[in-house]
């Protein structure tokens, strides 16, 4: 398993005006849902940063998002070692296949591929 990159999820009722900040900064949107807005530096596509008001089908909201390139097996590895899945591996209709998983600091991961 390989992690692709790792995504800061902040909350922010405000996206717009996040959105405007981080723009002052040089990232631009590269994903927006409406629940969930993604920035990046264009210079470094991976350097991201996300905002989200709330999870749309998840119970709580993440702290940070691990793209790996096999979501499966690190849903397996992290489920043997007996941590704390808070949101059960699916498919999402926005094309990933993704799991939560609670951190030892009590942080939330959003652990995910994309399909």
């Amino acid at each position: 398993m390989t992690v692709r990159r790792v995504v800061p999820v902040l909350r922010s009722e405000p996206v717009e005006e996040s959105h405007e900040f981080y723009g002052l900064l040089g990232f631009e949107e590269v994903m927006n849902h409406g629940w969930i807005t993604t920035l990046a530096a264009p210079s470094a596509p991976q350097a991201q940063i996300s905002f989200m008001t709330a999870d749309r089908t998840a119970p709580v909201t993440p702290d940070l998002s691990v793209e790996v390139d096999d979501v499966d097996a690190a849903y397996a590895r992290v489920r043997a070692a007996g941590a704390e899945i808070v949101h059960p591996l699916q498919d999402e209709e926005w094309g990933v296949r993704r799991f939560f998983v609670r951190d030892p600091a009590g942080r939330v991961v959003n652990v995910l591929g994309h399909r």
